[in-house]
Order: C-alpha cells, then structure tokens, then sequence
C-alpha cells in the first residue's frame, strides 16, 4: 500500500467519476484487505484460535484459509 493510499484518501477516489481514478482505488483497497486479513489472522493465531475459528469468522473454509495463510506463517518461522 503506498502512502497515499490511506482508507481516508480512498474513500474519495472510490467514487470519483474518472474510471482510472476509481479503478485504482479499488486495487489500493484489496491491497489493503489482503494486508488486514494477514494482520488479523496472525494475530489470531498467536492467540490460540484454530484454523477453523478463523475460518469461520471470515465466512470461508477452514482449508481456503490454512492454504492461504499457513505457508506464509511457516516461511516467517512461526511454529504452528
């Protein structure tokens, strides 16, 4: 996410006119999602929760979740 590409700057751009304009805000906001969603769910499994309480928190399933997530978890080191 690039500096300028803070949620209070996007809210403008996602409805800005220019297609350009709010089709980029829309890539700033999934980069922002993906970056959320890796934030939450290392904390949450610091904290102990299960693969398939994350999962179910985030309405998907528990191995879309683990495939997604635990690959990066085990390059960063952490032990699961």
């Amino acid at each position: 996410m690039r500096a300028e590409d803070t949620p209070a700057s996007l809210v403008g751009r996602v409805t800005d006119k220019d297609p350009a304009v709010g089709l980029e805000a829309v890539v700033a906001l999934r980069r922002l999602l993906e970056e959320l969603e890796r934030l939450h769910v290392d904390n949450a499994r610091d904290r102990g929760w299960s693969w398939q309480s994350i999962a179910t928190s985030l309405n998907v399933s528990r191995q879309s979740v683990h495939e997604k997530h635990s690959g990066r978890r085990k390059a960063m080191g952490v032990e699961e």
